[in-house]
């Protein structure tokens, strides 16, 4: 099983990686089935459905949508031409994607949410149609976006593309017992061995810059977090937080003051900077997903702003590890919000952010391992249930306790050999089961929960 650290961490768009990124590269992949296609088109439909449709607005689906199928892509989006794009669709009813003719679309008419019917391929799918000039339907394509802005065809999906395995790579685990294993017989790290694989699939040069680039868009994400207050879009009218506790903690700073705890709030304050810019629609990283984009990074600037010894040279051997876990994740469970809740989001990224911290303080992989294990096992039955549909509440405060939780987690397998009692395909094979028994208003549909008993107003 093999997903590349670069699947598993995207550039991208805020407010959701299944819900914004995924509808808008769907859209594209589109347009290149479009482009492929030897009929001459006049218009563009679309149909959002299951969880698409009930939180869409509030995941600005709609607009990703819109963008998308007018060629935006996630990695390389532009908000000010993106706002500009937007005006122009709503007064001229058209979309000028690059390499097809001008085609009608009408965003209020053209992009349905249907509330009533699911697909059955997965909680987030959509359907994309072109029309002719008599507006007839004369190309279909089914899509679902599967979580951390990975996206499937419906015929993909039926071909079990979701855990296709590709070439051969050296280290080919499957589960945190066969990786356990690769690590004794090999004498590797588990970042070791996730390197070798990469780099079977690319370069190490290309690892080492892309790796960079990881971290310096989260970083800077933080950064702009840190530094800008106001309101967030979508109506609630929640307020920016992160900066006020930034400069608070600035201010207490060298006062001797502080009680030990103080440092919970370093690291919340990092992650909801993150997820304050992503509920902005601003620039993130998936880790593994939008609405969990604020856990690893603020445990990767905790440690290295906090943790004595820290060295930068050591974010890659973060980043390979933590996307290792992640991968077992994806491919035995899910990283979906929509498919099993919030422990496959918040959890999985707790889960991904303890082994990276883990492993960059010294720990061996059985302590890396256990480290995974305690902190997504602590998430396990936390349900996905945001107010309004909006990446907001609870979602940003809930990536801070992320944070907290996954450096819990490393420290206590730091304390130990690794030698434990629950094993972590244990624990993601109960997350599997408990997502799949879950009732579907606690699946991102804004049904249940928090969703429904707390004011919207």
């Amino acid at each position: 099983m093999f997903l590349s650290v670069f699947d598993m961490f995207k550039v991208g768009i805020g407010p959701s990686s299944s819900h914004t990124m995924g509808p808008m590269v769907a859209a594209a992949r589109f347009l290149d089935l479009m482009r492929a296609s030897p009929f001459e088109f006049s218009g563009l439909r679309g149909s959002l459905y299951g969880s698409l449709a009930f939180t869409g607005v509030g995941h600005a689906t709609d607009r990703a949508t819109i963008l998308g199928l007018a060629g935006f892509v996630p990695d390389t989006y532009d908000h000010e031409k993106a706002e500009a794009t937007l005006a122009k669709i709503a007064k001229t009813h058209k979309v000028s994607p690059q390499g097809l003719p001008d085609l009608a679309f009408d965003p209020k008419a053209d992009l349905i949410f249907d509330f009533d019917t699911t697909l059955p391929g997965h909680a987030n799918g959509m359907i994309l149609m072109a029309t002719d000039a008599q507006g007839d339907v004369i190309l279909r394509q089914v899509y679902y976006s599967i979580g951390g802005g990975f996206v499937l065809t419906e015929e993909e999906l039926a071909e079990g593309k979701a855990t296709e395995e590709g070439a051969p790579i050296p280290f080919p685990f499957k589960s945190a017992v066969e990786m356990l294993d690769m690590a004794r017989s090999s004498g590797k790290s588990i970042a070791q061995m996730k390197r070798e694989n990469e780099i079977s699939r690319g370069c190490s040069e290309s690892l080492a810059k892309g790796s960079a680039r990881l971290w310096q868009v989260m970083n800077d994400c933080i950064e702009r977090g840190l530094t800008t207050d106001g309101i967030l879009p979508g109506g609630l009218n929640v307020r920016r937080r992160a900066k006020g506790i930034y400069d608070a903690l600035q201010a207490e700073r060298g006062m001797n003051l502080n009680a030990p705890h103080t440092i919970n709030d370093w690291m919340s304050v990092y992650a909801m900077a993150v997820n304050e810019e992503n509920a902005a629609g601003g620039q993130v990283v998936t880790a593994p997903t939008n609405g969990a984009a604020g856990v690893l990074p603020a445990v990767l600037r905790y440690y290295l702003d906090h943790v004595p010894g820290a060295s930068e040279s050591r974010i890659e051997d973060f980043l390979l590890t933590a996307a290792a876990i992640g991968g077992l994740v994806k491919f035995n469970a899910s990283i979906s919000g929509a498919e099993a809740g919030c422990q496959a989001e918040v959890g999985s990224a707790s889960a991904m952010a303890a082994a990276g911290l883990c492993a960059v303080m010294g720990g061996t992989p059985e302590q890396v391992e256990n480290a995974a294990e305690i902190a997504l096992e602590h998430h396990l039955g936390m349900t996905c249930d945001p107010v309004a549909g909006l990446v907001q509440v609870p979602c940003i405060e809930r990536n801070g306790l992320g944070a907290i939780k996954a450096v819990s987690a490393a420290s206590l397998a730091l304390r130990g050999d690794g030698q434990h009692f629950v094993p972590l395909d244990s624990v993601i094979e109960t997350m599997r089961q408990t997502g799949h028994d879950m009732h579907e208003k606690y699946k991102e549909t804004s049904l249940g929960g928090l969703a429904v008993n707390v004011p919207n107003c």
